[in-house]
């Protein structure tokens, strides 16, 4: 015995000789956060268990590049400060922070 569906769809041409009511496709109320959900719809909300060895590999090589970048930053900004104090020392200018010999003459 094959069962039997609880619901008969069909669709209905016409009643009585006269074309049956179009009806208008029925749209879901949206809220303010639903566009960002249907944007989604059909795409995979949860990562992949077997995939766990490639984001942890990712995450070291994106950890690795932030250190290398940082220590390139802070190589330059050594190299910055010590090539002013030469430039300095070079010009005369004395210690810093006493200003230059222009902004004393009027003492």
């Amino acid at each position: 015995m094959s069962a039997v569906p609880d619901t008969i769809e069909a669709e209905v041409l016409e009643i009585d000789g006269s074309p049956a009511p179009v009806a208008a496709p029925r749209v879901p109320p949206q809220g303010p956060g639903e566009a960002w959900r249907r944007s989604l719809q059909g795409k995979v909300f949860r990562l992949d268990k077997r995939w766990w060895p490639l984001w942890v590999l990712l995450g070291i090589v994106a950890v690795v590049v932030f250190a290398v970048v940082a220590v390139f930053v802070a190589i330059f900004l050594v190299m910055a400060k010590i090539l002013g104090g030469i430039l300095r020392f070079l010009t005369g200018a004395g210690p810093r922070g006493q200003g230059s010999a222009l902004a004393r003459r009027g003492d």
